[in-house]
């Protein structure tokens, strides 16, 4: 039997190795269990001519297309949108585009504010320094002066804009809106080892010159270097208490598909606002009859996803095409409630360059654009190269009917069972798409583009996936503390997007990453506490 660690994590992703860094200067002993494997650089799509063909194949962003070693199978059968998932050190963050915003002040305050959801048991200004911390350690490029948030530190000049970002930022001028070139993680200079961005353009495959900021190029160096241990191809099936009802550990598969029991003192879960609930139930025992953590109820429950929709045109002039970040710009004119709308709450937009060549004529003939036969090149020649748009990633609502079981039959390579989702937009979800489809139309129409097209939801835009397990004052109301710790099992802890108590109108990443180094930094203060 493995020997006992002070600290298991579970999942190596954007909070599992935030959480393992943090911890490092503690000097327990650390270990972290990753079902997928370090990826290869020059592995990635970028790095060949086939790039295109492997967005849907090997890195593909639903893992029922990629059916690698790593991965497990998802039933979303029951959902307009499809799960996103990425299993591997450094999680989703090899597969995301690097696009960085923070939830806004309003967003931990929903309940005060509109009268709906709940108030996060934490705010912004508890964030701030770790979001900050983050910032630098992700290496994000930034300008100062977003009248959007509280004012932030920049890291490092933005990204530029590109004839994209210029010629909707004049729109958005025109329209009297609010735009400012993005926060992302994406280095644009030299910075800590890392080389900066050379315009490769595949960000959402995987970046071969290390310039985005996944995060095993980020925290994982650092931590493995403070002798923080990093199993991988080892995937947990469940966590095993005792007679106290205090988590013992947890057991995994190895990559030979031998099954073995880890022992710890403290469990960390970070296995995505998915992965996480599915341990959590699949972790059901005579103790904990319902799954661990579950007294509430609420495991699995309350899952956000937010809804995508999708608004391109195409202009007569050249645009970017596929060079540069796929991101440049973004919008929070419509974030904040304004129940004129239709709806409460709101949206962010996020501005972005066109496609590559074939993504540019599947999309072309989809939406009726190129024909067969005569005019097909001349058709194809008016559009590749000359598109750009955005997508607006609109706030979900949490609800306990949207959630995550385990599926009676479908069970992964080791045979545990796989999450089904159970998800509805919501009506208040609809209005918000229908408004920002109409207000993406007015600003490519202000921006002179023609041939517009859209697509909402956009039905594989599961990215993020969010408020499963979620943080709370009121044992029956939440899973975890306000400080991410289990209300049931008091050294069981959750530091991903599970905890999330509302979702906000924009990548949740950041916030991840925040909470978790918040969550590391209360495990530090409190650890006389952790066993009373």
């Amino acid at each position: 039997m493995n020997e006992t660690v002070d600290v298991l994590i579970i999942g190596a992703g954007a909070s599992g190795a935030a959480v393992a860094w943090s911890l490092a200067e503690t000097k327990m002993r650390i270990l972290c269990l990753e079902q997928g494997d370090w990826q290869k650089p020059s592995g990635y799509p970028s790095a060949g001519r086939d790039w295109e063909a492997r967005l849907s194949e090997d890195f593909a962003i639903s893992p029922n297309r990629r059916r690698l070693a790593a991965d497990y199978p998802i039933n979303d059968d029951d959902s307009p949108i499809k799960i996103a998932n990425f299993n591997g050190v450094g999680g989703g963050t090899i597969l995301y585009a690097g696009h960085y915003p923070r939830l806004h002040p309003s967003d931990f305050k929903v309940r005060s504010l509109d009268g709906i959801a709940e108030d996060w048991p934490i705010d912004y200004d508890t964030l701030e320094p770790f979001y900050a911390l983050n910032d630098r350690m992700m290496g994000i490029s930034s300008l100062l002066g977003d009248p959007a948030y509280p004012p932030k530190e920049a890291v490092m000049p933005p990204i530029p804009m590109g004839r994209t970002g210029q010629t909707l930022g004049k729109a958005m001028n025109r329209l009297g809106w609010h735009w400012w070139p993005s926060d992302a993680a994406i280095v644009t200079r030299e910075y800590e080892g890392r080389a900066p961005c050379i315009n490769l353009g595949q960000c959402g495959s995987g970046c071969a010159q290390g310039a985005k900021g996944s995060t095993d190029v980020t925290y994982w160096p650092e931590a493995i270097r403070a002798r923080i241990e990093l199993r991988s191809r080892c995937r947990v099936s469940r966590i095993e208490t005792n007679e106290a009802g205090m988590a013992t550990g947890a057991y995994y598969f190895d990559a030979d598909g031998k099954e073995i029991f880890q022992p710890a003192e403290i469990v960390i879960m970070a296995g995505n606002g998915i992965g996480t609930p599915r341990i959590l139930l699949n972790s059901a025992s005579d103790r904990f009859p319902n799954g661990l953590a579950n007294s509430s109820g609420l495991v699995g429950k309350n899952l956000m996803l937010h809804p995508y929709a999708q608004i391109r045109g195409h202009f007569d002039q050249p645009m970017d095409g596929h060079r540069g970040s796929p991101i440049c710009t973004w919008s929070h004119e419509f974030y904040e409630t304004d129940r004129s709308r239709g709806f409460v709450r709101g949206y962010c937009y996020q501005f972005s360059r066109g496609t590559g060549p074939v993504r540019a004529a599947i999309n072309g003939m989809a939406d009726g654009l190129i024909p067969w036969g005569e005019g097909h090149h001349a058709a194809f020649r008016r559009l590749f190269g000359h598109s750009a748009g955005m997508v607006s990633v609109c706030e979900d609502l949490p609800e306990e009917t949207n959630r995550v079981t385990l599926d009676p039959d479908l069970k992964d390579a080791d045979g545990i069972p796989a999450p089904k989702i159970t998800y509805r937009l919501s009506d208040n979800s609809r209005k918000m798409l229908d408004h920002s489809v109409a207000r993406g139309i007015e600003i490519l129409k202000a921006a002179g583009a023609h041939d517009i097209t859209t697509k909402a939801p956009l039905p594989y835009a599961g990215w993020h996936l969010m408020g499963t397990a979620r943080m709370g004052a009121d044992p029956e109301r939440s899973v975890v503390n306000e400080w991410g710790r289990s209300h049931d099992v008091k050294n069981l802890f959750i530091v991903d997007g599970s905890v999330f108590v509302t979702s906000g109108g924009v990548n949740p990443t950041s916030t991840i990453q925040a909470v978790a180094l918040y969550i590391a930094d209360q495990i530090k203060s409190r650890l006389y506490e952790l066993f009373d």
